[in-house]
């Protein structure tokens, strides 16, 4: 049986040369010839399953000499290739092309063109076979993507221009491949008989449609269907048209923040139950799935630009808020998943359920960023949100603090749990200074500041209705636990707070970026706040391009790991709203610069995470090899950058703006920032900020 939520090693990398589609829970990752099962992790998946393997053309029997690849869409490209010297008996050489469409399966337009003026008599072949294997499966290497499967895995059925192939498991999977007329079916795939006049043209497509758990997925380009009418297509333009526009004097900036607001457009995924509630997936590809605090984080951060991903995140993360007890799942009352899936292997090691809730900052998150979106948007904020906030402060109170301490602390309750439940939550992810491991429960530093967010957050939301006792009950919650934390996790000889307390309650010593994290949700005194912000803008912490995870002083410190040195954008940025909101303005524009100076050099695309290298070490940044990218928050990332340097902040008469604008980027201009039932545009230039309405919403 498969452990999806357990693997300490690392994903399988795309690597270079692949092509990688994408739609919502669909992708596809093959050759620049647009062939699948070629090499590595390649394949159609579809909600989590590869429902197609193999996918390989060949004429007379050879593969073809792949020229260009053209990817207009995120979910769409066009193969360019030329046929192989198929002799004199063939005729002339062929132009094949290769218009491939993904979302919900698969549709591919294939064209012959003939390039002289003999006639061309032509076999053409399709080789196709499906596994069904689990993305987990694919992503952590332990199937097979190139051999054949030892035993088939699945049986094939032929009809007149179609094969189907079906799982030979107890799951109910298939997938149905269908061409047109002039395809003949065989067990193998499908084949045709082509003959071309002298420069003459030929098209066919194929449709690929899976069955999933006995229910056709139906594809959402079919056959003549322009794709620029269909639904990716659509929802993309309407997200697009819908955010803020930015005018800077600086093309990189602008660049950096155009790049974010697409891949924001391809990483929104959309229940079919609830096509008006948008949420925004992890990463892609191999975590296009609703994360508890990935997504809620994006959200937040998103909130200037777009209202939706948080109003859809929060009602959705809401229908599966926990119920029971159920130590597989580590399913509690009131908790917040950390992750949803639809595969085999996240269904059938969870006891037939698709949802883990090992996540300690997932539920405080949620009541934080119900109150977020309170503050840009109070009318979205109904009665059964702030039901599912309760229940979540439930689970804070109780399960969430197993000793009765006020912290909150996190235990695996099975062994295939995730060992560590913060955001960092790969095994190692959390060292003590001399790099040795503590022992759990473990009570993180950014989940305290978390928690003190949700708090003052609830209570807010209860001023705002007029509920004097609640709000007060809940404002008391937090000044006791930003007590209590400043106590306890403060490290007066250090000069910095633990990333966490131990089993025993030992202090974790080592200096992290989780210290931002509490500058950002304002857990930190302002007395302590000072030595935080020096430390954080260090030779030991900020790279010049970042601030990275683990500081160089500390004994598990590498800059290429995955939590303990490296750079993820995402943390610097709140690490930058962190040292805005008390007062390190300077430090906030040095590092925002930065980190959007490292967006510039990766193709104004900032990946998942990046080495914690400095500019003198290496001129350019360098990704992690197995990053995602897109990735949910680290396209985020420069909108809270923007959010920072601006100062912006909702209230009830509009945004306010105190900007720290670098010179460099002024004059800078956010029109249609929509606050309230208002639009409004914001201009910074070098006499500060400047706030005019600019319309109502809708």
């Amino acid at each position: 049986m498969s452990d999806p939520w357990l693997f300490d090693g690392a994903p399988a990398s795309v690597g270079a040369g692949q092509v990688v589609l994408l739609d919502g829970t669909t992708f596809c990752i093959g050759d620049a010839a647009g062939d699948l099962g070629t090499q590595g992790p390649q394949g159609l998946f579809v909600r989590d399953t590869r429902v197609v393997r193999r996918w390989r053309l060949s004429l007379a029997g050879r593969r073809l000499d792949a020229v260009r690849v053209h990817q207009d869409s995120p979910h769409s490209a066009t193969y360019l290739m030329l046929s192989p010297d198929l002799g004199p008996d063939h005729g002339p050489q062929l132009v094949v092309t290769r218009r491939r469409l993904v979302g919900d399966g698969m549709r591919e337009d294939l064209t012959l063109r003939s390039t002289g003026p003999g006639v061309v008599h032509v076999e053409m072949a399709l080789e196709v076979d499906s596994d069904f294997a689990d993305l987990f499966e694919v992503k952590e290497g332990r199937v097979d993507a190139d051999g054949p499967a030892e035993p088939p895995a699945t049986t094939a059925s032929v009809r007149p221009h179609g094969v189907d192939l079906v799982a030979r498991t107890d799951v109910d999977f298939g997938v149905h491949v269908d061409g047109d007329a002039s395809a003949v079916a065989t067990p193998d795939g499908l084949r045709w008989t082509v003959e071309l006049a002298g420069h003459g043209t030929w098209s066919t497509t194929v449709q690929v449609t899976a069955r999933l758990h006995g229910q056709l997925v139906e594809p959402h380009h079919a056959p003549g269907t322009a794709a620029e009418h269909a639904a990716p297509a659509r929802r993309r333009r309407q997200f697009q048209e819908a955010a803020p526009t930015v005018a800077t004097a600086d093309r990189g900036l602008a660049d950096v923040l155009g790049r974010s607001i697409d891949d924001l457009a391809t990483l929104r995924i959309f229940d079919p139950a609830h096509v008006d509630l948008p949420v925004v997936a992890a990463g892609a590809p191999w975590f296009m799935a609703l994360f508890g605090r990935d997504s809620l984080l994006t959200a937040m951060m998103l909130l200037p630009v777009d209202k939706t991903l948080a109003l859809g995140t929060l009602t959705t993360l809401g229908l599966h808020q926990g119920e029971r007890v159920d130590a597989a799942t580590e399913e509690e009352p009131g908790r917040i998943l950390h992750e949803l899936r639809f595969g085999p292997a996240g269904t059938l090691a969870l006891g037939g359920k698709g949802a883990y809730y090992g996540s300690a900052d997932a539920t405080p998150l949620f009541v934080m960023a119900l109150g977020e979106l309170h503050r840009w948007q109070p009318d979205a904020v109904t009665p059964t949100l702030v039901e599912h906030a309760d229940r979540a402060l439930e689970w804070m109170a109780t399960y969430g603090d197993r000793d009765g301490d006020g912290f909150i602390e996190y235990a695996r309750a099975t062994d295939r749990g995730l060992v560590n439940q913060g955001w960092k939550d790969s095994w190692d992810g959390i060292t003590f200074a001399d790099g040795s491991l503590p022992e759990p429960p473990i009570a993180l530093a950014e989940v305290q500041g978390y928690a003190y967010a949700a708090y003052l957050a609830r209570s807010r939301i209860a001023e705002a209705a007029a509920q004097d006792e609640v709000a007060a009950r809940w404002y008391l919650h937090a000044a006791r636990l930003k007590a209590a934390f400043n106590e306890a996790f403060w490290l007066p000889d250090r000069g910095w707070y633990a990333v966490g307390l131990d089993g025993d309650k030992r202090p974790i010593d080592s200096l992290t970026s989780n210290v931002g994290h509490c500058l950002w949700t304002g857990i930190a005194d302002d007395d302590k706040a000072e030595q935080v912000a020096a430390h954080l803008v260090s030779p030991a912490m900020f790279s010049g391009w970042g601030i990275r995870t683990l500081a160089t002083t500390m004994g598990a410190y590498d800059p290429l790991s995955y939590h303990n040195g490296s750079v993820w954008p995402h943390d610097t940025a709140l690490c930058v709203a962190g040292l805005a909101a008390y007062g390190h303005t300077e430090e906030a524009a040095r590092v925002a610069v930065g980190l959007l100076d490292a967006a510039a050099l990766l193709d104004h695309r900032l990946p998942e995470l990046f080495g914690g290298f400095t500019p003198q070490d290496v001129p350019v940044p360098v990704p992690y090899p197995a990053a995602c990218s897109p990735q949910a928050w680290a396209s985020a990332a420069p909108v809270e950058l923007l959010r920072a340097l601006m100062g912006l902040h909702p209230g009830p008469a509009g945004p306010t703006c105190d900007p720290v604008v670098p010179e460099r980027f002024l004059p800078l201009v956010l029109r249609a920032l929509g606050c309230g039932d208002a639009h409004y545009d914001v201009m910074v230039d070098s006499t500060g900020g400047t706030v005019r309405a600019a319309g109502v919403v809708g």
